[in-house]
Parts: C-alpha cells; sequence; structure tokens
C-alpha cells in the first residue's frame, strides 16, 4: 500500500513540473513571439520608408505621373516633419 502511495506522489511531482513547465514556456515564447513582432514592424517601416516610397516616387515621375508624385512627396514630408517633432 505504501508503495502505491509514493508511485501516486511521485507522479503528480511529475505531472505538476510538466503543468510548471509548459506554462513558463508558453510565457517566455510568447514574449519572444511579441519582441519578433514589434521588430519586425520596426523593420518593415524601415524598409518602406527607405525603400519603397522613393522607388514608388521615381517610378511615377518616370511614368509621367508628376501631378500625383509631387503631392505624395509633400504629405510624406510633413508626415515626417510632424513625426519627428512629437
Amino acid at each position: 500500500m505504501e508503495k502505491i502511495m509514493e508511485e501516486r506522489t511521485d507522479s503528480r511531482r511529475y505531472d505538476m513540473f510538466t503543468v510548471l513547465f509548459t506554462i513558463l514556456t508558453f510565457i517566455v515564447f510568447g514574449k519572444l513571439l511579441i519582441f519578433a513582432i514589434k521588430a519586425s514592424w520596426g523593420l518593415a517601416r524601415i524598409l518602406v520608408t527607405v525603400l519603397f516610397l522613393p522607388f514608388v516616387l521615381i517610378g511615377l515621375v518616370v511614368a509621367g505621373f508628376v501631378y500625383l508624385a509631387v503631392p505624395l512627396l509633400v504629405v510624406a514630408g510633413v508626415i515626417s516633419l510632424l513625426k519627428s517633432h512629437n
């Protein structure tokens, strides 16, 4: 009878460690996932600002859409000025 009780205690202890390990794993990897999303969002904003927007504006000018490219450039400039002062 005593051996059965010891096996139950060991089994419960093992189950508790498994549950604790699982919870902590979700917490750690959840935080890492949130950090990765924030980092990739920042990288995407930089790529759009530095690469994509200038190429789009140059493409619009080359294609003859100067009347569309200039207002887009002005709007982007105003937004960048307002964002840098806040």
